[in-house]
Parts: structure tokens; sequence; C-alpha cells
């Protein structure tokens, strides 16, 4: 399976939000700035975002994008598919073609792509945006620690 740039774009963006959000809206200019994506195409994607419930949005001076739901709630799996449909690594109607199974398809199916889909939805649905943010930082160095005195 190979995911489409939409898919691609989409799960950055989501982390980038996640990340830069705050508790305020995030403007979609700049994560499109930070990620290196055109503003445009990124309002396609964070309209199906928002049409899935993912995001929500407020228009205006201040407006912009915010999650509509904390990231520890929000699986990999449930982005990929709002984006990309149902997360499978043979497109079904492709490979029954011709109406009927043979032995040898039906065995292929079970044995390998059942498998395979089974083992990919597992994994996309066992990642939060949570773990994607906190892996992040770790790698940049960013420490969310905050000190009073």
């Amino acid at each position: 399976m190979k995911f489409s740039t939409k898919g691609r774009y989409g799960l950055r963006a989501m982390v980038d939000l996640a990340v830069n959000a705050k508790g305020e809206h995030v403007a979609l200019c700049s994560i499109a700035e930070r990620q290196g994506i055109s503003t445009n195409y990124l309002e396609q994607v964070f309209s199906i975002l928002r049409k899935s419930g993912l995001v929500k949005s407020v228009k205006g001076a201040q407006g912009g994008y915010i999650l509509a739901e904390p990231p520890s709630d929000i699986k990999v799996g449930r982005i990929l598919r709002a984006l990309e449909g149902p997360l499978s690594v043979i497109d079904e109607k492709t490979e029954n073609s011709n109406g009927s199974e043979t032995g040898i398809e039906y065995c292929i199916k079970l044995c390998v792509w059942d498998k395979m889909n089974q083992a990919l939805n597992d994994l996309a649905d066992s990642v939060t945006l949570e773990d994607l943010v906190d892996n992040y930082r770790k790698l940049v160095g960013i420490d969310e620690t905050m000190y009073y005195i």
C-alpha cells in the first residue's frame, strides 16, 4: 500500500497542530509554512478532517484550527482512514475482478492479504497523535516541563 500525498501531509499537519496549538487556534498558513505545504492544499485536507470530526475551525482574525479531541484520543488510523479511506494493501475489487475466487486466490487472500491488512490496521490504531507528538519532541529536544517558583 502506498499512502497518497493527502494522507502523508494530513498526518504531518495534524502532528504540527497538536505540537503548536497549546490551547489556542493555529492558523493554517502557519502550519503550511512550517511544513512546506501549500495552504490551498491544506485547506482541502482540513476540510476533510473537519467533516470527520478530528479538528474544529474558527473563522476570523483570531481563527484557525484546533484539535476536536485530546491528542491521546486520536489514533493515526482514524486520521488516515478519514483522508485515504479503508487501509488495505490491495484493492479487493481489482483482485477479484473476474467475479470468482479460485482456491489459490482465496488461499492468498486468507494467508497474506487479510493478515497484512489486519497488521496494518492494528499498527495504525495502536499509535496516537500524542505518541507522535511526544516522540517528535524527544527527537528535536523540546522539553515541555514547566517550572514554577
